[in-house]
């Protein structure tokens, strides 16, 4: 392998969330798609997602989106998202930062107002609605997976909490939903750490008791994602807002509400019929940081009723940077990322 490889990253971040978007120095990836492709880096080449999100290059707290060709013509680009959990198939966060930066790399030439275009994920093709002010990116609405409730309501006794009542979401992942005043909490940011360590407690006895399976893709793995639920308020008819706090087993709290949160959110607003299409949930992280959802829709697949949704934010753009990997530091594993990374010029 050459002694040093080179990636081109664009760092972004919305509503706190840091999504390292790699743009360069990334070889062709087997696969007739977007999914396959993914897989690909999955199950034979993870090397990617552990270096960018390790030290002494990143942290588990930000996620990485690969920016690969598009499959489907109708896509501008496919992306690949990598967190600390491993390979989401979506994500809302990193959307709306891959959207952003596809804008600013001029993937998407930049017009004035609003514009459309497709990105292919690993789930499918996503629409992405850019609003653009003075050339500046204002906000991106990306559809949310269509979500559903598997369970509603149940309990479950977990080591030093006593009994906890949850209900499990999918949303692009399953989630479990707790209301966050039974467990003592206001969602403010000095909770943080007992968050994460409640979570962590919450999801290892779930994980323990049983796993769960999508009504399609049957069983995508153990459950990654716990949401914390804040009270919802109703200032205005069709508008709700909540406190919300998402976490990522194992052991991170997001800065954002996170788009699968948000739509999780309103799988269950739903279910328990507090809400109707066109009504909006506007999620707010310890940070202050929001998300607004939107729920669009109902539609029947194989006997499940799934909630249509979107999901609006904005992004920033924090650096541009090439990373260079040398293949003698002692504390980079770059083994086998000479097959996928080009040498560095």
């Amino acid at each position: 392998m050459s002694r040093q490889l080179s990636l081109h990253l664009m760092d972004t971040h919305a509503g706190g969330d840091v999504s390292r978007i790699v743009y360069a120095g990334v070889k062709a990836l087997p696969g007739e798609n977007v999914r396959q492709q993914m897989e690909y880096l999955q199950h034979q080449a993870d090397g990617l997602r552990t270096l960018l999100l390790s030290e002494p290059y990143g942290i588990p707290e930000m996620s990485v989106d690969l920016l690969v060709p598009a499959t489907n013509p109708q896509a501008v680009a496919g992306y690949i998202i990598m967190e600390v959990m491993g390979y989401p198939i979506y994500s809302g966060s990193n959307t709306l930062c891959t959207a952003t930066a596809v804008l600013e790399l001029g993937v998407v030439p930049k017009q004035e107002g609003r514009q459309q275009f497709m990105l292919e994920s690993p789930a499918g093709l996503v629409q992405i609605d850019a609003e653009i002010r003075d050339g500046v990116v204002e906000s991106i609405t990306c559809e949310g997976l269509p979500s559903y409730i598997d369970s509603y309501q149940q309990t479950i006794l977990v080591p030093g909490l006593g009994e906890v009542t949850y209900s499990i979401a999918y949303s692009g992942g399953f989630y479990a939903l707790v209301d966050a005043a039974e467990l003592g909490f206001n969602l403010t940011l000095d909770e943080e750490a007992r968050l994460s360590v409640c979570a962590h407690a919450i999801i290892e006895a779930i994980r323990i008791e049983q796993n769960f399976r999508h009504y399609s893709l049957d069983d995508v793995g153990p459950i990654p994602f716990l949401h914390f639920m804040g009270p919802v308020e109703n200032p205005a008819k069709g508008q709700y807002q909540s406190r919300s706090a998402t976490y990522v087993h194992p052991g991170v709290i997001c800065r954002s509400t996170t788009g699968t949160g948000t739509s999780a959110r309103l799988a269950l607003m739903q279910y328990e019929k507090r809400i109707v299409p066109g009504d909006t949930l506007e999620t707010c992280s310890l940070r202050e940081t929001r998300f607004v959802g939107r729920f669009t829709g109902l539609s029947q697949v194989e006997g499940q009723t799934l909630v249509e949704n979107s999901i609006t934010g904005k992004a920033y753009v924090l650096n541009r940077a090439e990373i260079i990997v040398n293949a003698d530091d002692p504390m980079v594993k770059s083994d086998g990322l000479g097959s996928l990374l080009y040498p560095l010029d």
